[in-house]
């Protein structure tokens, strides 16, 4: 369910104007969406899975980028560095929120306790990337007032706009538009679906109904939860694999002790 959560984690961050502003103003996304989704996917995964040397040097880089970039406002003229904490602070929540948000309602069996622990965790991948952990919310509870707290800022302007075109209708070859409609469709509506009502009326876009989509997310999740695990475990590209690997015999990726 991956996918599902980072394409709404994109149309969540794409509220925040000076956020999405600075992705907007540092790169062409349409032409390099793949190779963006590619190094966030293997960040997660590195992250997530890898040594902690490898997460290290995987946020050293990233911190690197963001230093060089920055963003003007079109309408003060105010220059500023997409690094600034209270932009890296919306991109980590709306990430961590809808990767937890998706796995929940697609029916795994995540308890508050569980969730508490995921969002604690992640204060580390917040370090990475540049935020101070003592700033970040570090459980369900702080994640919802942080989001009440920002909502009034949230906005849809040309910017997030230009998001949500490419996120229903992204570029690709003409062979690959039937697969774009059957399988991409899919994936952006349910992601659109999921967000918050106030996102629904900020984008102008009408979704079904909350027990719907919720219905739709199990449905999928089960279907792709039956997907053989090692097939699965090869993404993001082999850091499931290679972290067994490395821990011995016998050793499974974390969901896998959750019933116990």
């Amino acid at each position: 369910m991956m996918w599902v959560a980072g394409v709404r984690a994109l149309y969540f961050q794409a509220l925040h104007p000076r956020a999405v502003r600075g992705v907007i103003q540092n790169s062409d996304f349409r032409k390099e969406a793949v190779g963006r989704l590619m190094r966030t996917e293997n960040f997660v995964g590195t992250t997530t899975y890898g040594t902690t040397d490898a997460a290290e040097k995987a946020g050293a880089r990233v911190r690197k980028i963001h230093r060089m970039l920055s963003a003007v406002d079109p309408d003060t003229g105010e220059r500023y560095g997409v690094d600034e904490p209270e932009l890296l602070l919306w991109v980590h929540c709306a990430e961590i929120d809808s990767y937890l948000h998706i796995l929940r309602r697609s029916g795994y069996p995540i308890t508050d306790a569980h969730a508490d622990r995921y969002i604690r965790e992640h204060l580390v991948s917040a370090r990475l990337v540049g935020l101070d952990p003592d700033a970040v919310p570090a459980n369900q509870a702080e994640m919802r007032a942080y989001f009440e707290k920002v909502r009034p800022e949230l906005a849809v302007g040309a910017d997030a706009r230009e998001v949500d075109d490419f996120l229903r209708r992204p570029p690709t070859h003409p062979l690959l538009v039937p697969a774009r409609e059957v399988l991409w469709r899919r994936v952006a509506q349910l992601a659109y679906a999921s967000l918050p009502p106030y996102a629904h009326e900020l984008y102008g876009r009408a979704a079904a109904e909350p027990a719907t989509v919720t219905r739709q997310l199990r449905a999928t999740g089960t279907l792709l939860r039956r997907i053989p695990a090692r097939l699965r475990w090869q993404l993001p590209p082999k850091h499931v694999l290679r972290a067994m690997s490395r821990l011995g015999p016998g050793s499974r990726p974390a969901p896998y002790k959750l019933g116990g």
